[in-house]
């Protein structure tokens, strides 16, 4: 086995863990307005378990739901009817190999204010340790009696979940949330018995796990998701979490350690780590944390690489890792690893899709996964897209253009049985995900070109480079269906001086910045011109970005531009509500109404003004076939997440 410690078996409380690998608590929105599972929701979380992980963890299932929900649409656990889906969820991970795990949650003060899960259908009031202001509202002080009877509320949800079949739970106290707010003293001024020393602090958690180890009784596994750093003024760091780890200890069978809090779209990207922080950067915390309990010890922090994975376990700085990220990007991920197929995983991006589909389309989706938030679908269409097409029904396939839509339709549509020929008029496959992939943080993007081009070939797809599709070359080819996957064209607007010597595109110039001279003006501040201006500081640029709209990165889904902006904000000079005039020899003449005219010095201008289809040459090759599928930016040019699910869903029924 290549990776012998992260499959070996495991025993918590009652349960023998075939592997070391737990799907993290994640909680996307396929929830009813009621508070209960979806089919939608239950397919997704028996693909986690189809995939191979020992544990399946759904998130943040609320106990007491007057007081408590924190996000717009919740699983509630005090629903009247909720046991069904909870019930028919169990039995569906059990089936698939898995065992199934439930965290028990409370938003604490965020049950009552806007927060980042929701501002919708908040509870009346919002109740936190102490009386305080808060930038979204009034937080009333939490009565005793209160307490008391969310206490009560932790031991009723274990109990339910453990009848409906639910083989552990976990108690979340990280992330900003109640306990974590109870254990804070930035939160917590109380002056009774839940205030005042950390252990008094700590009261409020360890009655309410007594009351869930009274509710499950003895065996059965209780997990507790702890912070190892709060990373803000006044709170909790390491030192203080060991203690409130020891305090614990008895009390549950299991420890989860995360760090951070929700909030912060700052410290959300610590909490969840974009691209900016290395793998595993959260991991040192379980580390320590397990020097000081006897219980085992897992840990998080956008783990993706099972070879990581394998030696976290081996060194012992955790007994088993929790994914969650990684788990939406390719649920098959444990399985790959074990049959030596991990160069053939998903690697998720952290461009954080997943978690803005929450909101903004109440599921989940993937950039890198297109059948994610679509298990029900695909489970229910198996026996049509699943199986290779017989000898009769075989297509010669033409698909034009090798970026991500071109080999994602290559890649289905060769796996369904048809003969595909990928044809990419320059000397590689991959199209814009090179330039996107240049960046010091972009590694992902280059692991996921490469390992299309992996999938390309094992599909058996013939590929032909240096070439360029013409009608007449379609004619000649003569394919059943054509999938026009070209791209598009930097924009290159008629603004005076642009075509002087000193001003380069933006690709041109991500994929070469050794061209760039000391400074460097860029026009245009969407996510390309951003994420270049990080890129070209990282390589001793002295950056600006001039953009007319009201900020930079405005087309960004929040929770990767809440990440993002403190990194364009250090490395560049950013005007913005700033218009362009003319492209001079010592730089960029712009206007705004705080300066009026001035020039932005620059010995380089990078055009980063965004891109357009080339319909005409679309609309020719298409002219040439009566079966002709547009995909990709030829056909609306967007992100890799549109690139990607276009390229599977125009072929997958091929």
């Amino acid at each position: 086995m290549v990776y012998p410690n992260l499959f070996k078996p495991i025993r918590i409380g009652n349960l023998r863990l075939k592997n070391r690998i737990i799907a993290a608590p994640t909680s996307p929105s396929m929830i009813t307005t009621e508070g209960f599972f979806t089919p939608e929701m239950a397919a997704y979380l028996e693909e986690k378990a189809l995939g191979g992980c020992a544990v399946v963890t759904y998130g943040e299932a609320i106990v007491h739901s007057a007081t408590g929900k924190s996000h717009n649409k919740q699983l509630q656990l005090d629903a009247f009817g909720v046991r069904q889906g909870l019930t028919e969820s169990t039995r569906m991970i059990h089936n698939a190999g898995g065992l199934a795990n439930i965290q028990l949650s409370h938003g604490g003060m965020y049950g009552g204010l806007a927060s980042v899960g929701g501002d919708i259908g908040t509870c009346a009031k919002a109740y936190g340790p102490s009386e305080m202001e808060m930038p979204a509202g009034h937080v009333e002080e939490m009565p005793k009696e209160l307490i008391y009877e969310i206490i009560e509320s932790y031991g009723k949800s274990a109990k339910l979940c453990k009848d409906v079949g639910y083989d552990m739970v976990q108690v979340h106290a990280a992330h900003g949330w109640l306990f974590n707010q109870f254990l804070s003293p930035v939160f917590n001024h109380r002056t009774d018995e839940f205030g005042g020393s950390l252990e008094n602090r700590a009261r409020f958690l360890m009655l309410a796990l007594d009351e869930v180890r009274k509710a499950v009784g003895p065996g059965f596994p209780i997990e507790l998701r702890l912070n190892g750093d709060d990373f803000q003024e006044g709170g909790l760091s390491l030192e203080d979490y060991i203690e409130v780890a020891k305090l614990v200890d008895d009390k549950v069978d299991l420890f989860n350690i995360s760090c951070g809090n929700h909030e912060d779209p700052a410290m959300f990207c610590r909490t969840h780590p974009n691209s900016f922080f290395p793998r595993g950067v959260n991991v040192y915390l379980s580390a320590e944390i397990k020097k000081h309990v006897k219980h085992p010890v897992a840990c998080v922090g956008s783990l993706n690489d099972p070879a990581q994975m394998e030696e976290i376990i081996a060194s012992g700085q955790a007994d088993l890792v929790e994914i969650g990220r990684a788990l939406v990007a390719d649920p098959y991920l444990p399985n790959k690893a074990k049959c030596g197929c991990a160069d053939d995983i998903n690697p998720c991006l952290r461009c954080y899709e997943c978690f803005g589909a929450t909101g903004q389309l109440e599921m989940i989706k993937c950039t890198v996964n297109p059948t994610q938030g679509h298990q029900l679908e695909e489970k229910l269409n198996a026996p049509l897209i699943k199986c290779k097409v017989p000898e009769t029904e075989k297509k010669k396939v033409l698909v034009v253009g090798g970026g991500p839509a071109g080999m994602e339709a290559a890649i289905t549509a060769a796996n369904r049985g048809h003969d595909v020929t990928l044809v990419e008029k320059s000397d590689r496959l991959g199209g814009n995900l090179h330039p996107a992939g240049s960046a010091f943080f972009k590694q992902d993007i280059r692991k996921l070109c490469e390992v299309l081009v992996r999938r390309v070939d094992r599909a058996g797809v013939k590929v032909m480079l240096n070439t360029e599709v013409t009608p007449d070359y379609v004619k000649a080819f003569a394919p059943d269906t054509l999938f026009v996957a070209i791209g598009s064209n930097e924009l290159k607007p008629p603004i005076k001086g642009i075509d002087s010597p000193h001003v380069c595109m933006a690709i041109e110039a991500e994929l070469h910045p050794e061209k760039l001279g000391r400074r460097v003006a860029i026009m245009g501040g969407g996510l390309v011109g951003a994420e270049a201006a990080c890129s070209f500081a990282h390589e001793g640029h002295e950056v600006s970005i001039i953009e007319m709209k009201d900020d930079v990165a405005l087309e960004v889904n929040s929770f990767y531009r809440g990440g993002l902006m403190p990194h364009v904000h250090e490395s560049a000079t950013c005007y913005v509500k700033t218009k362009v005039l003319e492209i001079v020899p010592e730089g960029v003449l712009v206007e705004n109404e705080e300066k009026g005219q001035f020039v932005i010095p620059a010995d380089s201008v990078v055009c980063a003004l965004g891109f357009r289809a080339p319909y005409p040459l679309v609309d020719a090759l298409c002219d040439c076939v009566d079966d002709a599928r547009i995909i990709g930016d030829c056909n609306k040019v967007g992100m890799i997440y549109q690139a990607m699910d276009n390229g599977y869903h125009s072929a997958y029924r091929l």
